[in-house]
C-alpha cells in the first residue's frame, strides 16, 4: 500500500499540504496557547476568558469558506499564498499592538484567516489521490493539527521570557519559510475542476449531505480546537498553583495540554488511514461512544492531574482519528466540489469550536463555579450525535453503495 500510496499522488504537494496546514494552525491558535498570560493581563472573567480563546475559531469560521471556494477558482497554490501573507498582518498587530482587549478580539478574529488553511490545504491534498487513498492523504494533510502543539509548548516559555506579545513576532518567522516552501514545491493537481459560477459552489448547500457533515464535524473537529485553546484554562483551574500550594505552573500547564494536543493532531492520519480499511462510518460510531464515554469520566474531576491527563488524551485521540474519519468520507460524496464543500465543513467544524468554550464550558463554569456541569453537557450532546449518526449512516450506505461499490463506508 505504501508503494501505491507514494505513486498516486504528488508528495512535494502534499508536504506542503500538512507544512501550510500546521504552521497556520500554530498560528491559530495563538490566543489560546497564551491565554493564562493574556487574561491576567486584562483580569477577564471566567466567560469573558472563554471568549477571547474562542473568537480566532469564530473567525476561522468564517474565513473558510471564501478561502474553499478561492481554492476552487484560483488553485490551491495562489490561494495557499495569499492566506498566508494575510496571516501576517494579524501576527505583527499582535506584536507590535494588541494594548486593548478589543485589539486582542480583533487580532484574534483576524488569525481566522490561519484558521482558513484547512480549506485549502486538504483540498491539495484530496485532488491530487484518487478515492482509495483519500482517508491517509487527508488525514497527512489534517496532522497539521500538530501545529496546536508547537504553539502551546513554545508559545507559554517564550511568553514567560519575552512576554506574550513578543510570541506574535516569534509566529512570522516559521510562517515566512513555510511560504518560500510552498512556492517551490507544490503544483496544482491536473485534475482541478474548471472554475464555476459563484452560484453553482453554493449550490451543494442545497443537499442534506452538507448539512449532516457539517453536524458531524462540529463535533469532531469542533471537539478538538475548542478544547485545544480552552485547556490551558481548564488545567489550570483545576490543577494550577492559583487553586492549592504545590500546583502546576503556566508552562506545566502548557506541557499537559500539548501532550493532548499531540494525541488528537497524529491520531488524524491514522484515523484516515483505518477508515479507509474499515469504512469511516464504521469507524465514526465508534470513536463518537468512546468520546462521549471519555466526557463522563473528565467530568467525575478526578484528583489525579495524570488520570485527567489519560481521559483528555484519550477524547482528543478520538476527536482527531474522527476528523479523519470524516473527510475520509466527503470527497466520495462530493468529489466535484471538494474545496468549497472542504470550506462549509471546515466552517461548521470552526463554529462548533467557537461554541463549545463560549456557549458551553466557559459560561457554565461561571454560573455552576466548576468544570463539572460543563462535561456533563458535552457527554450528552456527543451521546445524542452517536445516535443520529448511525441513523443517518443507514441510509448512506444503502444509498451510496449501490452508486460506489468497492469503496468502504
Amino acid at each position: 500500500m505504501e508503494k501505491g500510496f507514494r505513486k498516486a499522488g504528488h508528495s512535494p504537494s502534499l508536504l506542503s499540504a500538512f507544512l501550510y496546514f500546521d504552521v497556520s494552525f500554530m498560528i491559530w491558535v495563538i490566543c489560546g496557547a497564551l491565554s493564562l498570560y493574556i487574561t491576567k493581563d486584562f483580569g477577564l472573567s471566567d466567560t469573558q476568558k472563554a471568549t477571547m480563546v474562542a473568537i480566532p475559531v469564530l473567525g476561522g469560521s468564517l474565513f473558510r469558506i471564501p478561502m474553499g471556494i478561492l481554492a476552487d477558482r484560483i488553485g490551491c497554490k495562489k490561494a495557499g499564498l495569499t492566506g498566508m501573507g494575510l496571516t501576517i498582518l494579524p501576527l505583527l498587530w499582535g506584536w507590535l499592538g494588541g494594548s486593548s482587549l478589543l485589539q486582542v478580539h480583533m487580532i484574534g478574529f483576524l488569525l481566522g484567516i490561519a484558521g482558513a488553511a484547512f480549506a485549502v490545504s486538504l483540498s491539495l491534498a484530496s485532488r491530487w489521490y484518487p478515492p482509495e487513498y483519500q482517508g491517509l492523504a487527508m488525514g497527512i494533510a489534517g496532522a497539521g493539527n500538530s501545529g496546536t502543539a508547537l504553539a502551546t509548548f513554545f508559545g507559554p516559555q517564550i511568553a514567560q521570557v519575552y512576554g506574550w506579545h513578543s510570541v506574535f513576532g516569534f509566529a512570522i518567522i516559521p510562517l515566512a519559510i513555510v511560504m518560500i516552501v510552498y512556492a517551490v514545491l507544490v503544483k496544482d493537481a491536473p485534475n482541478a475542476p474548471a472554475p464555476k459560477p459563484l452560484k453553482s459552489y453554493l449550490s451543494v448547500f442545497k443537499h442534506a449531505d452538507t448539512w449532516w457533515f457539517s453536524i458531524f464535524y462540529a463535533i469532531t473537529f469542533g471537539g478538538f480546537v475548542g478544547f485545544a485553546n480552552y485547556a490551558n484554562i481548564f488545567f489550570y483551574d483545576i490543577y494550577g498553583d492559583n487553586v492549592h500550594s504545590g500546583g502546576l505552573s503556566k508552562v506545566e500547564v502548557g506541557y499537559l495540554v500539548t501532550i493532548t494536543v499531540i494525541a488528537g493532531s497524529f491520531f488524524r492520519p491514522i484515523g484516515g488511514w483505518i477508515a479507509d480499511r474499515i469504512g469511516g462510518m464504521r469507524l465514526l460510531l465508534v470513536l463518537y461512544s468512546i468520546i462521549s464515554v471519555c466526557a463522563f469520566l473528565i467530568a467525575s474531576m478526578p484528583g489525579s492531574f495524570l488520570v485527567m491527563l489519560l481521559y483528555t488524551s484519550i477524547m482528543m485521540a478520538c476527536l482527531g482519528m474522527g476528523n479523519g474519519s470524516v473527510f475520509q468520507i466527503i470527497p466520495q460524496r462530493f468529489s466535484h466540489e471538494i474545496g468549497v464543500i472542504t470550506g462549509i465543513v471546515g466552517a461548521a467544524g470552526g463554529l462548533g469550536g467557537y461554541l463549545l468554550p463560549t456557549y458551553v464550558l466557559g459560561p457554565l463554569k461561571q454560573s455552576t463555579g466548576s468544570q463539572v456541569t460543563g462535561f456533563l453537557v458535552v457527554g450528552s450532546i456527543v451521546l445524542i450525535t452517536t445516535l443520529v449518526f448511525y441513523a443517518v449512516t443507514r441510509s448512506w450506505r444503502r444509498t451510496w453503495a449501490k452508486a460506489e461499490s468497492g469503496i468502504n463506508f
